[in-house]
């Protein structure tokens, strides 16, 4: 179920890729209509390539390769704060250029700090639980988002929180902790906005609807607006596969941060529904994997997956219909993107490894069950000693199985 909600987004994500760049990726500086299509086409292979290497991965080498991970991981989120490395995208400086290669370490750090949540916190007991040995262990967590955040990036940040909370939640940190964590963050969060122009216009933005004074080009009111006409054009059934108005040069970002608006425009409301649906099938499978698990790594992991696939699903769902700021998060396994469909994928192959190993089972597939043929009317007793005995010799060999 988990795997066929994630085959499904990715190739809804793919015509939706297609159809919201149709128009704007020939403006010149390309020279077809489908370039975009093609590479994040590139993008869905690789991720596919690494969920099935992740999810064949044994969980051993991936315990042992926490640590080195989470090093690595600190490295890459640190390098496009070095001049020259580094490139600002909508205002976010987490964007690395290497030659003629753009990507986003703060995307690729996510599946790599699952993994470090259920190997760091499983060895955690009731006597670890103190503040200093606590906030000991969490430190690389708080300097990735240091580094996050210095590079402008609000929105990924709160995807790591929420990624934390909840493998804190099902380690077994107790309650009051929690209370202190929100209390932190929202501080912190709160100041971060205030102190910030352009955050602040996004929030007032989203309070005080479609004002004409600010309803311009350059408005904080423009992308949202424009987000809720493509919703609201599209009704129950849309207006048709390749026939969105808002697609050419209205709304801004339409093939990443706002692809669900075109969905809507285009597919209608049971579009966006049945993108809802899926994202819930990949919550039922991440809640399976966690919840159901014997194992408390497993827990802890598929925990954090869930929070950051399925809660970064719903803030990007939130912006597009008002109900939060714009915050620049992707649609998870739909918004153009290498490096989010790609982590997304791993981190999903993660899962399907961890489970796979914690499964009763799961591991080898069922053996076959033999069933004793009925004896036959005028048996002998001999016949039905040699039944008797060969239903002995089936029953050791099950309860040895």
């Amino acid at each position: 179920m988990l795997v066929a909600a994630c085959l499904c987004l990715v190739a809804l994500g793919l015509l939706m890729v297609l159809s919201a760049t149709s128009i704007t990726a020939y403006d010149g500086t390309r020279t077809s209509s489908f370039s975009v299509f093609v590479r994040q086409g590139l993008f869905a292979i690789a991720g596919l390539t690494m969920m099935t290497l992740a999810a064949l991965t044994p969980v051993r080498a991936w315990e042992r390769l926490a640590w080195p991970l989470m090093g690595a991981g600190l490295l890459l989120l640190a390098l496009p704060l070095v001049p020259g490395l580094g490139t600002t995208v909508n205002g976010s400086t987490n964007w690395l250029r290497i030659g003629g290669l753009q990507a986003q370490p703060s995307e690729l750090f996510k599946p790599i700090l699952a993994v470090w949540f259920a190997v760091a916190l499983t060895h955690l007991t009731s006597q670890h639980y103190r503040p200093r040995r606590l906030l000991l262990t969490l430190s690389p967590v708080i300097v990735a988002a240091g580094f996050i955040l210095i590079g402008g990036d609000l929105g990924t940040t709160l995807v790591l929180m929420l990624m934390g909370l909840a493998a804190l939640f099902v380690s077994g940190v107790p309650k009051r902790y929690f209370v202190i964590a929100f209390g932190v963050i929202s501080v912190a969060v709160t100041l971060l906005v205030t102190s910030s122009p352009y955050r602040m216009a996004r929030v007032r933005a989203m309070f005080a609807g479609d004002s004409q004074s600010e309803a311009e080009a350059l408005g904080q009111h423009w992308q949202s607006s424009h987000g809720l006409f493509a919703l609201a054009s599209g009704g129950w059934t849309g207006v048709g596969l390749g026939a969105s108005r808002e697609k050419w040069f209205w709304l801004a970002e339409a093939h990443t941060d706002y692809i669900f608006a075109i969905v809507g425009e285009e597919i209608g409301l049971f579009g966006t529904l049945a993108v809802v649906a899926l994202f819930g099938l990949i919550a039922i499978g991440l809640i399976r994997a966690s919840l159901m698990s014997r194992n408390r790594r497993t827990k802890i992991l598929g925990a954090s997956v869930l929070a950051w696939v399925v809660g970064q699903a719903l803030i990007n769902m939130g912006v597009v219909t008002t109900l939060l700021p714009v915050i620049g998060v992707p649609l998870p396994l739909v918004s153009y993107g290498g490096s989010s469909l790609v982590a997304t994928l791993t981190g999903v192959g993660i899962v399907l490894a961890f489970a796979r190993a914690s499964e009763p089972g799961a591991e080898r597939p069922p053996a076959f069950s033999t069933q004793t043929p009925p004896t036959e009317v005028g048996q002998t007793d001999t016949g039905a000693g040699e039944t008797a005995q060969r239903r002995g010799e089936y029953r050791v060999s099950r309860a040895a199985t």
